[in-house]
């Protein structure tokens, strides 16, 4: 149990123990539990880059899901804004803050996110048996669609941050499978967030109804029915999202956005709860819907 004493140090100080895992400690780690600090599992759709340096309902939601949640020990981030050929989990000591995005003012490129990295967990990730390599990266950093969401539940930086990152040549069902070996680590005190958008298509976005809770037909449809299927426990037809007709593919041009959602269903224990939050529509053809799985 990594239930290490944290007295007067930020998590960043106080994580030795994930720091000096040793291999051979590893499938120790992966099959031990213990459910009375299970972490909850959060899927955050992150939206407009600007969120980053405003308050409102939807930076609300995302601070009011870790208010009632202990420090985690770390917190592993699956964000759409990082692809890669292969499967690639961040392995840095002190990542970089990265400002992926274009046009916007300039006080959002000055946003520094300094939280540490976690070479540690990593490590554990990367030798965790999940049936596919992972390798670790030492260039990447922390993207907007980590950052953005994670400077408003935890502004003071003081947890230490990892990010995995989205295999392009994975099928749906690969994430989801993948997401799936990692449940261990809810047990460590670990926080696993997807950060995306269950919709997202920013080739029809309404820009002159930016600022209004709009949605296009076919964005309510396919929203309304990914809430179902999430709330039922039903997973095979967000797995096979290409089969569910003309909604979903305009809801879902690219898998990006989405397929962090599939890393937190798969994590969904029997005896877990979920909760909707942020659940409204944006410039016609974006969601900012959020879900919470947490221990019963």
């Amino acid at each position: 149990m990594l239930n290490c004493s944290l007295s007067g140090k930020t998590k960043s100080e106080g994580d030795s123990e994930l720091s000096e895992m040793k291999p051979e400690n590893i499938r120790n780690f992966q099959k031990s539990s213990d459910s009375t600090r299970r972490m909850p599992v959060l899927f955050l759709g992150h939206g407009n880059p600007m969120n980053a340096v405003e308050t409102n309902g939807f930076t609300d939601g995302w601070r009011e899901s870790v208010a009632d949640v202990p420090l985690p020990e770390a917190i592993l981030c699956i964000s759409a804004h990082w692809e890669t050929n292969g499967t690639h989990v961040t392995a840095m000591a002190k990542p970089k803050t990265i400002h992926d995005f274009g046009g916007f003012p300039e006080e959002l490129y000055q946003v520094q996110y300094p939280a540490s990295g976690n070479p540690g967990l990593a490590k554990i990730i990367q030798r965790m048996e999940s049936g596919t390599t992972i390798g670790l990266d030492e260039r990447w950093g922390l993207d907007h669609g980590c950052w953005s969401v994670l400077r408003h539940m935890y502004p003071e930086a003081n947890v230490p941050v990892v990010q995995l990152s989205l295999n392009y040549h994975g099928s749906a069902r690969f994430h989801y499978e993948l997401g799936g070996t990692l449940s261990s680590l809810r047990e460590k005190g670990i926080l696993i967030v997807g950060s995306g958008n269950i919709v997202h298509n920013l080739m029809r976005v309404a820009w002159d109804r930016f600022d209004e809770e709009f949605a296009y037909d076919w964005a309510l449809e396919a929203n309304e029915k990914i809430r179902e299927f999430v709330l039922s426990g039903n997973h095979d037809p967000l797995i096979n999202y290409r089969s569910q007709g003309r909604a979903f593919d305009l809801a879902i041009p690219t898998p990006d956005h989405f397929l962090p959602l599939l890393y937190v269903l798969a994590l969904k224990q029997k005896n877990d709860r979920i909760t909707v939050f942020n659940d409204k529509p944006v410039a016609g053809s974006l969601t900012m819907t959020c879900f919470k799985i947490e221990h019963s």
